[in-house]
C-alpha cells in the first residue's frame, strides 16, 4: 500500500482580503486534492489570530463537504476544552447525517487562543486541560448508541459514531489515545520536539479496541515540493514569516516569499531565528527527490501510517503545484500495509 496522504488547511488570508477570499481557495485546493486522490482535507480551530478564517470549524467542514464528493472532510482538530461536548456532537452528527460515512471528528486539548479569547468563549479560566479526558468520555457517550437511562442525548449524534482522532504535540494525547485504542496524530508542523518520543509511546502502548485493531499514527508536518531545493526553499519563507509574525504577535497573514528573513523591513533577530527553526525543524521542503527522501525518513523513524501535509504559500498555484507533486511522491512510497477501507473507519 502507498503512503496515505492528507490536508491540514488553517484557511490563510492574503493581508486586507475577506476571508470569503480565502474560504475559496480553500474549496478550490479540496477540489484538486480530492481529485490526486488525498485521503481526507481537515480543518484547524484557532480564535482570534488576525490572518486566519478557521475558526467557525464546523460551518467550514460543512462548505468543504458540500464541494467535494468522496474524500473525508473533518477537524484538525476542534480543541474540547472550548466546547460543551453536548455542542460538539450535536454539530458533528449533523455533518455526518449530511454527508454519511465522510466526517472525522480530530480533538485536541489546547485552547486555541489567548487568555483574552479563553474568556471570550466562555471557558472557566481555572480549566488546565486536565478534564479532557472527561469531556472525551462525556462526548463518547453521545455518539455512541444510547444507553437505558441516559438524560441526555445528542439528535443528531446519537449513534452515529462519528470516528475520534486525538491529537498533540506532547506524550499526553499520545498515552490518552493509545490506552483507549484510537488514532492519534501528532503536530509536528508546529511543535515537533516530541515527536519520536510520542510516535514511540502511542504504539508501544497502544491497546487494540472495537475502533482500531492497530495503532494508526498520522504525523502531521510542514511540507513544500517545488522544481528545486532552492524554490521550494523560498516558497517555505511564506511559512517562516508567519511564525515570526506569531512570536511577535502580529497578524499572520500570508507574505511573498523572499531569498531570506535577513532582508525583510524588520529581519529576524538570533533569538527569533532560533525559534522559527526549532518550531519548523520537522518540515520537508525540497525538490520531488528530497521530499521524498525526507518522508521516507519520518515513516522509518516513527512508522507513521499516515502523513498530514501543511502547506501553505503566498501564490495559489504554488501551493497546488505542491500538493500535486506530493501525491505522486507518496504513491510511490510503499508501507506495507494492507490496502482496504480507512481504519479510521471503524
Amino acid at each position: 500500500m502507498s503512503l496515505p496522504v492528507s490536508v491540514l488547511d488553517l484557511v490563510a488570508m492574503h493581508p486586507g482580503e475577506p476571508a470569503g477570499a480565502a474560504i475559496a481557495r480553500s474549496v478550490d485546493l479540496a477540489h484538486h486534492v480530492e481529485q490526486w486522490g488525498y485521503r481526507r482535507f481537515w480543518l484547524a480551530e484557532h480564535h482570534s489570530i488576525e490572518g486566519l478564517a478557521c475558526s467557525a470549524t464546523a460551518v467550514l467542514i460543512g462548505h468543504i463537504a458540500a464541494a467535494t464528493k468522496t474524500m473525508r472532510i473533518g477537524s484538525g482538530g476542534i480543541m474540547l476544552p472550548n466546547h460543551a461536548p453536548l455542542v460538539v456532537a450535536e454539530q458533528f452528527g449533523t455533518l455526518e447525517a449530511l454527508y454519511p460515512g465522510r466526517i472525522d471528528l480530530g480533538l485536541g486539548r489546547a485552547p486555541g487562543g489567548d487568555f483574552h479569547t479563553m474568556r471570550a468563549l466562555r471557558r472557566d479560566l481555572g480549566q488546565s486541560g486536565d478534564d479532557f479526558t472527561a469531556l472525551l468520555e462525556e462526548l463518547r457517550t453521545y455518539l455512541s448508541p444510547g444507553i437505558s437511562g441516559q438524560a441526555v442525548k445528542a439528535i443528531p449524534g446519537q449513534g452515529s459514531r462519528v470516528p475520534i482522532t486525538l491529537l498533540g504535540s506532547s506524550d499526553f494525547s499520545a498515552r490518552l489515545a493509545a490506552s483507549l485504542g484510537l488514532p492519534f496524530a501528532f503536530a509536528a508542523h508546529f511543535a515537533p520536539e516530541m515527536l519520536l518520543h510520542s510516535s514511540h509511546l502511542y504504539r508501544s502502548l497502544f491497546h487494540p479496541s472495537d475502533v482500531l485493531e492497530r495503532p494508526w499514527l498520522m504525523i502531521g508536518v510542514q511540507i513544500i515540493a517545488s522544481d528545486t531545493d532552492a524554490e521550494a526553499r523560498r516558497l517555505f519563507t511564506t511559512s517562516q514569516r508567519r511564525f515570526l509574525r506569531l512570536i511577535r504577535n502580529q497578524p499572520v497573514e500570508l507574505l511573498p516569499p523572499v531569498d531570506s528573513l535577513d532582508v525583510i523591513d524588520h529581519p529576524w533577530n538570533a533569538l527569533e531565528k532560533a525559534a522559527v527553526e526549532s518550531r519548523l525543524s520537522a518540515a520537508i521542503i525540497g525538490s520531488e527527490n528530497t521530499v521524498k527522501a525526507g518522508l521516507e525518513k519520518l515513516v522509518a523513524e516513527t512508522g507513521a501510517d499516515e502523513v498530514i501535509a501543511v502547506t501553505d504559500t503566498w501564490d495559489h498555484e504554488a501551493r497546488l503545484d505542491s500538493y500535486r507533486r506530493l501525491a505522486k511522491i507518496a504513491a510511490g512510497i510503499e508501507t506495507g500495509m494492507l490496502a482496504g477501507t480507512d481504519p479510521i473507519r471503524g
